[in-house]
């Protein structure tokens, strides 16, 4: 007769503190969450790996997607957008994105700034696993 072995759950110590935190971090600055769990190289990676596309995006006059829209598209880019963080708050506060499409190059913009933003959603997450320790 087979037993069943019982492997008991993992505790949150109280040492580890607010353990959203990675995740939160992770999502306002690129690589802050990885940089609260130690791996540096990694945040640093993802940094400026991030924050390149962004700005890339904006330098080819890609669009910052508007929170209000009834367009179910634009609402998933609203979603990607956000995934920016900062970058994207501090762009929707000085005007970044804006401007009507000019230049061919304007697409490719805008898809940088989304796929940055679900790259950073990804990241943050990551770290969020590294910090409760369900990822070594």
């Amino acid at each position: 007769m087979a037993s069943k072995v019982q492997v008991p759950a993992k505790t949150q110590s109280s040492s580890q503190g607010f353990v959203y935190l990675a995740l939160l971090l992770g999502w306002l600055v690129p690589g802050a969450g990885h940089l609260l769990t130690g791996r540096w190289v990694r945040a640093l990676l993802l940094f400026a790996a991030i924050t390149a596309m962004f700005w890339l995006g904006i330098a080819m006059q890609g669009k910052l997607y508007a929170p209000n829209t009834g367009d179910i598209l634009e609402m998933l880019g609203f979603v990607g957008d956000v995934g920016n963080g900062l970058f994207y708050a501090l762009g929707r506060m000085i005007g970044l994105g804006q401007i009507p499409v000019q230049t061919v190059t304007a697409d490719y913009g805008t898809k940088f700034i989304v796929v940055a933003g679900l790259l950073n959603f990804i990241s943050a997450v990551d770290a969020h696993n590294l910090r409760i320790g369900r990822k070594a």
